[in-house]
């Protein structure tokens, strides 16, 4: 959940955040916030239509319980979308070249596109998409990156996977 970011665009009310600093931002932005893990969900088994991960599972100690648990609260023919950073993509190298010097990324651990998409086939979500976007440097994004269905160009990969 973090700050809440992502999640107020799209009309998202309920997350899910154990920083206490990052919850009062999201809290502060008109979401409800649960102190919780996301390898340890709050809610019952098939409480929602979708789970947004969103520039999150580089972050939890364990992403196969996350998937898991997210798998678990979805209801049946729910979506699962991850928005993740390509471990893989030009943007994950860079990012991974600079963990020891960034505040954000310094505790991430960052996946490619296909070994999530492994978990997710494990998992047996079906119809599982990918899109992807931020092909340069954000440093020279002037414009609005184009979005490209598939992996492995883009440093910013969308995975859509149906329970």
């Amino acid at each position: 959940m973090g700050t809440g970011r992502f999640a107020v665009p799209l009309g998202i009310r309920i997350g899910v955040e154990p920083a206490k600093a990052m919850a009062d931002i999201a809290q502060k932005r008109g979401i409800e916030v649960y102190k919780a893990k996301a390898e340890k969900l709050p809610f019952d088994d098939s409480s929602f239509d979708f789970v947004l991960i969103v520039v999150t599972i580089c972050f939890v100690q364990d992403p196969i319980q996350a998937l898991r648990e997210a798998k678990r609260v979805l209801k049946p023919g729910g979506y699962l979308i991850i928005g993740m950073i390509d471990k893989e993509s030009f943007l994950g190298k860079l990012y991974e070249s600079k963990k020891k010097e960034s505040k954000f990324y310094r505790h991430a651990n960052f996946y490619s596109t296909r070994q999530v998409l492994d978990w997710l086939k494990n998992f047996e979500f079906e119809h599982i998409k990918t899109c992807q976007t931020i092909f340069k440097n954000p440093k020279k994004i002037t414009a609005i990156e184009p979005v490209k269905e598939g992996h492995g160009e883009g440093g910013f990969t969308v995975i859509s996977a149906q329970k």
